[in-house]
């Protein structure tokens, strides 16, 4: 075999100018996320109305609101270990659709059992979702940009968790709950389609897998124009670390073992943080008198904030390295401690409530960067996905640990408080991750042609 017809797969992604191909892939990510978004936070809105109309107590949301958590539990490493074995894009197609499936029978329910099981299945496919798309955005973006790319895209959950936010303010009034079901099941099932229509297969799990080579040389092609790539070419790839293990334990080979239980923490914490106060501030804000129109926006500027944090992190992520992630679970802790030594009703609410979303989901977005540039290939779903779901034990325990506090009259301002703990841990974590492992651009190296 020529040299000419040996390609490095590493190469050929890192030396792609950002344009057309990037775009593509980065527009039709975004808006899976998007939809990703709106189901998590869709039922918080829903809650308020549902707790009026059926007479129901807050502490009864519980389970209903930490449903799709349990599911997210589930669904993140069964696809990730579904999409390292069979494939990015069919993971993600087919966890979209059942995202889209399982939300729009909601509007159907007549109580809060057939909402729960109905959710817990739409966190399967939230949960499937998320490690399949940062995998394959990791794995097709440049190193030089890598970060900036996969940032932007989970920017999409940001901003798909204001949507509710505006169907409550605009839309509930006059068709009531059902309709935030029925906006988030018809959009998730529309992007399905559309990634179906529009999105490769990531070249670097094709080379890896020795999978359909026609396929992997037209995606090739399509991401370096620039290139005269033959129709008979070897792409090589560099042996991965923890090739020769199996399972978890390729998760805690030596040089990730330390990276992945700091990974684990920062998950967790900020994870926790986020679910609690995305679940809970809309009641919160509920039983302290507030408006709908109050509340819905207090839940998108959550959600607009973590969209700042997000493209703030996707600025600096690729230059700083990890310390940034530390920055923001750092600043994190004052901003929610203050939303409980304030009045809810007063003038600070708004801005306080931004600086939180800003704070906790900036930090979540590097997180999930971070976790999509540690791994190789061979199993870079699993083990986000795995970083996922051990998040999601935070998430779980801040939405019931919240139902029970406030079911024992805990006051709020000792709720919030108590949630700048986990922000303590997560920013403790990150500077210990960004010590050991900075993130780095290298020198791009061209393939050989």
């Amino acid at each position: 075999m020529s040299a000419e017809r040996i390609i490095a797969i590493d190469a050929l992604i890192d030396g792609q100018r950002i344009g057309a191909f990037s775009y593509n892939l980065l527009f039709w990510s975004f808006l899976a996320m998007f939809s990703d978004g709106y189901e998590i936070n869709a039922m918080s809105l829903a809650a308020p109305e549902l707790r009026a109309l059926w007479h129901i107590s807050d502490a009864a949301f519980t389970w209903a609101l930490s449903a799709s958590s349990f599911g997210i539990l589930l669904g993140a490493p069964l696809f990730g270990w579904l999409g390292d074995r069979y494939g990015r894009r069919p993971a993600i197609i087919f966890s979209t659709l059942l995202c889209g499936l399982t939300t729009l029978p909601v509007a159907l329910a007549h109580n809060l059992d057939q909402i729960v099981i109905l959710r817990f299945f739409t966190g399967i496919g939230i949960g499937g979702l998320m490690p399949n798309t940062i995998a394959l955005n990791a794995e097709m973006s440049p190193l030089r940009r890598r970060a900036t790319l996969v940032v932007l895209m989970f920017v999409g959950v940001t901003l798909g968790g204001t949507l509710p936010g505006v169907v409550a303010r605009w839309l509930l009034p006059s068709h009531g709950w059902t309709i935030l079901f029925e906006v988030g099941g018809l959009l998730a099932l529309l992007i399905a389609g559309g990634v179906w229509l529009c999105v490769p297969e990531s070249v670097r799990f094709l080379a890896s897998r020795h999978l359909h080579p026609a396929q992997l040389l037209g995606t090739a092609r399509r991401m370096r124009p620039d290139l005269d790539i033959p129709a008979e070419v070897t792409w090589s790839m560099p042996p991965a670390l923890g090739a020769g293990q199996r399972g978890l334990a390729q998760l805690f080979t030596p040089g990730l073992r330390l990276v992945t239980v700091l990974l684990w923490v920062c998950f967790a914490s900020a994870l926790m943080t986020n679910y609690f106060l995305a679940s809970w501030l809309p009641l919160l804000g509920a039983a302290a008198g507030l408006s709908r129109e109050r509340i819905s926006m207090a839940a998108m500027l959550y959600n607009v904030g973590g969209a700042c944090g997000g493209i703030l992190m996707s600025i600096l992520l690729d230059r700083f390295g990890i310390i940034v992630s530390f920055v923001l679970f750092a600043v994190a802790v004052p901003s929610i401690a203050l939303l409980g030594l304030t009045s809810m009703s007063g003038p600070a609410l708004f801005p306080l409530v931004f600086a939180s979303g800003l704070a906790v989901l900036g930090a979540q977005f590097g997180n999930n960067a971070i976790a999509g540039m540690s791994y190789p290939t061979e199993f870079r779903a699993k083990a986000v996905g795995w970083a996922l779901a051990v998040g999601r034990f935070g998430s779980i325990l801040g939405q019931v640990l919240g139902g029970a506090l406030i079911h024992l009259h805990i006051p709020p301002r000792a709720l919030f408080l108590g949630a700048t703990v986990p922000m303590l841990l997560g920013a403790a974590a990150a500077f210990q991750l960004g010590r050991w492992r900075p993130l780095r651009p290298v020198a791009t190296v061209q393939p050989q042609h």
